[in-house]
């Protein structure tokens, strides 16, 4: 059990950074590495044994932002449907405002944002995200394509920030 406490201590860094890229708050991404950590240990016993480590708790902590993320979507249509009211989407303007200040990374999706960590800075295999995700390998290097192209026009400027309309 030693040995098991010594390899979440190191991969703590690596899932915090990780969680903090996927919610874009400190706060956040410490409470879901926290749930991360509980449901690796509540499981343990599921976990496979020639299984990767650093690959299962990227899984979960992944499988944990989705479900916390479909939560709020949820959450935010009750609330819309009791109050009449619509708080859960921002302005026009701030979002307009938003987008023009977030880099081209910021830009893509979740999963784009999620393939190109674990690849770049994770350094994980092509298998291994195909495990977390649960698709085949060449399912992984299509989206992996798909989101390095869409940084590279963003990088680039290809991709235009949305014009505001001109309503009379």
């Amino acid at each position: 059990m030693h040995e098991l406490d010594e390899q979440l201590r190191e991969l703590i860094p690596r899932l915090r950074r990780f969680a903090v890229s996927l919610t874009r708050n400190a706060s956040s991404a410490d409470d879901l590495v926290q749930s991360t950590l509980e449901r690796a240990i509540i499981s343990w016993a599921d976990k496979r044994v020639e299984g990767d480590l650093r690959a299962w708790l990227f899984s979960i902590l992944y499988r944990q932002f989705l479900d916390a993320h479909r939560r709020t979507r949820r959450y935010a249509r009750m609330l819309e449907f009791f109050t009449g009211r619509d708080d859960a989407q921002p302005s026009v303007e701030r979002t307009v405002i938003a987008q023009s200040t977030l880099q081209a990374f910021d830009q893509l999706n979740t999963e784009q944002r999620a393939l190109l960590l674990w690849v770049s800075v994770e350094g994980l295999s092509y298998k291994e995200i195909a495990e977390i995700l649960e698709v085949p390998i060449g399912t992984v290097m299509s989206r992996l394509s798909r989101a390095r192209q869409a940084l590279r026009l963003l990088s680039d400027g290809e991709i235009a920030s949305p014009s505001l309309r001109i309503l009379k």
